[in-house]
């Protein structure tokens, strides 16, 4: 199926602590529009596709979303590495530390918990592209909100990134609507 390499789709590099950014990057691994939450949809959703091709297209994008949630687990993990709790306490993530200390968890960037109810598999397969091409757009949105609040050069480069990817997904998506409207639409022929 996949090739698993044991390093990251794109390399992280921080510039050092920064509790403040760790909280705003963390909502890609657990909140309401992040990694997890797509990857399990397209994996789950792809069970209800028409077609291998198209089962094929929610697995592969299903999967690069999980590389991209060790990414940016890996960001906000270097973000905490070595914080000095002052800094952790100034960030407003002291009830995080109390719960978690600097490990992951899968949290918006309020410290909300992901909940199953962020995503959606309705069965329908026009109905699931057009959601998946809509929870695309609004992770590229929410890259984009994080691209501004960086304030570090290595993050930011590595939310273009992920912003960009996408911005394909998307692009994949919609070319796999195209394909499953032309599938339901063919007269079938016994």
């Amino acid at each position: 199926m996949w090739v698993y390499e044991k390093k990251l789709e794109y390399p992280v590099k921080v510039s050092g602590p920064n509790p403040k950014l760790a909280k705003t990057v963390i909502t890609q691994y657990g909140g309401p529009d992040g990694e997890l939450g797509a990857s399990l949809r397209y994996l789950t959703q792809r069970y209800s596709m028409p077609t291998s091709q198209v089962k094929g297209v929610l697995t592969d994008i299903g999967t690069e979303e999980l590389a991209h949630m060790e990414i940016v687990a890996a960001i906000v993990y270097n973000l905490l590495k070595g914080a000095p709790l002052e800094q952790i306490k100034a960030a407003g993530m002291e009830g995080y530390y109390a719960d978690h200390d600097r490990a992951l968890f899968f949290v918006n960037g309020d410290g909300v918990p992901w909940v199953a109810a962020y995503i959606q598999s309705k069965g329908d397969p026009i109905a699931d592209l057009h959601e998946d091409m809509a929870a695309e757009e609004k992770a590229r949105s929410t890259y984009e909100h994080l691209i501004n609040l960086s304030d570090d050069p290595g993050v930011t480069d590595v939310l273009r990134f992920l912003r960009e990817r996408e911005v394909v997904h998307f692009q994949r998506f919609g070319e796999t609507l195209n394909i499953v409207q032309e599938h339901l639409s063919s007269r079938k022929f016994w």
